[in-house]
């Protein structure tokens, strides 16, 4: 059975809309700012980081050939290097959710992630030009997914961060 290209391509979108999903039902009654954005945070890592990147896993050790052809490659060990790569993305996901996650480790976390996904990005846009790959792993929401996954974690930290600092902060008269 050939799962049709949209499906494949819109795939990865899955992880954001259960992060999102998640997230407005925990924050309906919540009153306070600061708990709505932890809520928000929490979500974001576990669900579009920690799971997205863990599927990621999954699929390159599991399923190497299938992967090989959704993102337009031949099969090779480059597709373990990025297994391991996710896993690692995965674990700070994992971490970056915990209750006892700073901002800071937050931001880390976020950084550390755009560093590798953001990379990917560059790789498949050039892909997608250079070569013509417009497989479905290579182009769409892989795309967007790549792109959001750490940039919505460092926003969500730094507002974080910020929020807790004007709390703190002693009003002026």
């Amino acid at each position: 059975m050939e799962i049709p290209y949209a499906a494949q391509t819109l795939f990865p979108l899955i992880w954001p809309l259960i992060a999102v999903a998640g997230a407005l039902i925990r924050t309906r009654e919540s009153p306070w700012p600061q708990a709505r954005l932890e809520i928000w945070q929490r979500w974001w890592a576990v669900a579009a980081l920690g799971c997205g990147s863990l599927w990621m896993v999954f699929a390159f050790l599991g399923a190497p050939g299938v992967m090989a052809d959704v993102i337009g490659f031949t099969r090779s060990p480059f597709q373990f290097e990025i297994a391991f790569a996710n896993l690692g993305l995965a674990v700070m996901g994992f971490r970056a959710a915990s209750a006892s996650a700073t901002a800071r480790e937050r931001i880390t976390v976020g950084l550390g992630a755009g560093m590798f996904l953001w990379g990917a990005l560059i790789g498949h846009v050039c892909q997608w030009f250079a070569n013509g790959d417009h497989a479905p792993g290579n182009t769409g929401g892989v795309l967007v997914c790549d792109l959001l996954f750490p940039a919505v974690l460092i926003v969500l930290a730094v507002r974080s961060k910020r929020l807790a600092a004007a709390v703190e902060e002693p009003a002026l008269v």
